[in-house]
């Protein structure tokens, strides 16, 4: 049953994207050749259209450049000066909108997902397509979620704030 996301799969609105994540399985071929398997657990999404909680929100520079491609692409950044968060580009060119992975089974938290995976800049703007380190397949599981406000985004003010777009998992099947 396991196949890898097409980038079609990420070239629709955010919105779409995020809670279709859930249950998918986030694969990592490390360097020395092992290959883990992750199922997603939660998610975060940002949207370009206006989202004040969102990176592009102020436009597109050196940081946020990968965020206004096609959908399917990785958008890594550092927080803290320690940890590298996972994001998935989404949407058409220009849309400038992305999925956080927050959390995986048995890993949550996206600092915790980010050196789980040994992620580093050099996954800046991967094809989940093509790569060969990373990439999100099938699993055939569409699991029940909730939706709740987004964590860590006060600076964003309202009403990006109370948004209803952190999904989580609550039922495995």
């Amino acid at each position: 049953m396991n196949s890898r996301l097409p980038s079609v799969f990420f070239q629709r609105d955010v919105l779409e994207v995020a809670p279709e994540l859930l249950g998918k399985v986030l694969v990592r071929q490390f360097e020395d050749g092992r290959i883990k398997r992750y199922v997603i657990t939660e998610v975060e999404a940002y949207s370009g259209n206006g989202d004040r909680a969102c990176h592009a929100s102020k436009g597109k520079t050196k940081r946020t450049e990968v965020m206004f491609r096609e959908g399917g692409l990785v958008y890594v950044y550092l927080v803290y000066g320690i940890h590298w968060l996972l994001n998935i580009v989404t949407g058409e060119e220009g849309d400038a909108s992305a999925v956080l992975i927050r959390g995986v089974e048995e890993i949550p938290g996206p600092g915790r997902v980010g050196k789980a995976l040994q992620l580093d800049k050099s996954f800046y703007g991967e094809n989940l397509a093509t790569s060969d380190r990373i990439w999100i397949e099938h699993s055939g599981n569409q699991p029940k979620y909730i939706t709740t406000s987004r964590v860590g985004i006060d600076y964003a003010g309202e009403p990006w704030i109370s948004k209803p777009w952190r999904y989580l998992v609550i039922s495995p099947k």
